[in-house]
């Protein structure tokens, strides 16, 4: 059995702008893309509200900075098959980043993290395969739209920047837009029917890259 690791922000864990809520278990995409493989692998979702790629963020309860935070999970969930990089939408803030290329540059610290992490049991290092998230939006959500602001034009850089790393890194690559775009609620987060099919269109790269 494959065991694949979900690394990723509020698009992972499910943040759901209608309310604001958490979508139910089933909708979101580590839980569809689950269901699809079947017994054949183990999806651990470890997403976190806020997480950035390598940027501190000290607005929130828990260690946002995902270079930070990503050996611990590596090695408490090890050994992988797989690591699931959904990454750079908070770093779109103008107080943490602001700008595409350091999201490219904080993706390729996390690579590098992934790929010098010593596994449990001697194993070696997973593959990696890079998802960029789906632009922001325009949104009428005034706290939203100030959080992000500029943003949209510089995630709407990320796919291709993405795209240029996993080719120069050897990971796998998918881009989000290509399936989903942001709900205008908040210009940031998935619906439930697009975080259900994100996790639907992921099943056959993952699967070419399990091998399975």
């Amino acid at each position: 059995m494959k065991t694949v690791l979900c690394y990723g922000d509020s698009l992972t864990w499910g943040y759901n702008a209608e309310g604001p809520s958490r979508h139910a278990y089933a909708d979101r995409w580590p839980s569809v893309l689950q269901a699809a493989l079947g017994h054949q692998a183990v999806v651990i979702a470890e997403g976190l509200n806020g997480r950035t790629t390598a940027f501190d963020d000290h607005l929130g309860g828990a260690d946002r900075n995902g270079a930070r935070a990503l050996p611990v999970s590596l090695v408490s969930h090890g050994p992988l098959d797989l690591v699931i990089l959904l990454l750079g939408t908070n770093d779109m803030k103008p107080f943490v980043c602001g700008r595409a290329i350091g999201a490219k540059q904080g993706m390729r610290r996390l690579i590098d993290i992934v790929r010098g992490t010593a596994y449990p049991l001697g194993a070696p290092p997973p593959e990696i395969l890079i998802v960029a998230p789906p632009p922001l939006s325009e949104t009428a959500d005034p706290d939203f739209a100030a959080m992000f602001e500029g943003g949209i034009e510089q995630s709407g850089m990320l796919a291709s920047l993405y795209g240029d790393l996993a080719d120069d890194t050897q990971c796998g690559f998918f881009d989000a837009a290509s399936i989903v775009e942001t709900t205008p609620l908040d210009g940031v987060h998935l619906d439930a029917q697009a975080t259900r099919a994100l996790g639907k269109a992921l099943e056959p790269i993952v699967r070419m890259m399990l091998g399975l």
